[in-house]
């Protein structure tokens, strides 16, 4: 999905994969319509936010019907590219990284690792959830048209795999390491970091605690 062009917010495109996955599941058990309130329960998402970001989109539902689940699973699965395949390359199969490998993404069908890389001889040519896992040395050679790269490697380390791999031709990382890599503008980097998401968890939780209907209005 072009971003760029469909002008929507950046919070909103965060958002669609969520809508996507509730609205695959409603299909699967049958359901042929759901309203905004619905999926606000299920997504966690308050209903003036899901219509702001349906609004987007044009029309997709009708006042008093709610949304077509059909049509709008269609809808969003067109938007995301749910079609195409997108291939990608886990760099650093440790803990985590061997955890990506054994999951790889088996609920999301338009995303798969195809290939791994790592420094360790010993990991080197193993299948780790049958995926092959090859030597970083050999890691230009290998990508090819791989645009998207998770990196789970040592953050001393990150920088320069993040360099190596824009100059491969990936064009958007999933970065899992503590680093904040610097890499041109033409490439998109989502950085996750686990420590400091659990650390902000841990601070709403003493400074922001949840009623029963939901979480204290923050204003």
């Amino acid at each position: 999905m072009d971003m760029e062009q469909a002008k929507i917010p950046q919070a909103t495109a965060k958002r669609l994969p969520l809508y996507y996955r509730f609205l695959n599941n409603l299909h699967s058990q049958g359901k042929l319509r759901v309203s905004s309130k619905e999926l606000s329960e299920a997504v966690k998402v308050d209903s003036a936010t899901i219509r702001r970001d349906f609004s987007y989109f044009g029309a997709l539902g009708k006042k008093g019907y709610g949304y077509n689940v059909e049509y709008l699973l269609s809808f969003f699965r067109k938007t995301l590219d749910q079609d195409e395949t997108t291939k990608v390359a886990l760099i650093g199969v440790g803990n985590l990284g061997t955890a990506f490998l054994n999951y790889n993404f088996t609920k999301n069908n338009n995303t798969k690792i195809e290939m791994a890389f790592d420094a360790n001889e010993e990991r080197v040519g193993t299948e780790v959830g049958g995926v092959e896992v090859h030597h970083i040395d050999d890691l230009e050679n290998q990508l090819g048209d791989l645009e998207v790269a998770i990196l789970t490697v040592p953050a001393s380390a990150a920088q320069g795999i993040a360099e190596r791999l824009v100059e491969a031709g990936v064009s958007g990382i999933l970065n899992f390491t503590p680093a904040r890599i610097s890499v041109p503008s033409h490439v998109r980097v989502h950085h996750i970091d686990l420590a400091i998401e659990l650390q902000a968890l841990v601070y709403f939780l003493k400074h922001y605690p949840l009623m029963e209907d939901g979480p204290v209005d923050e204003a």
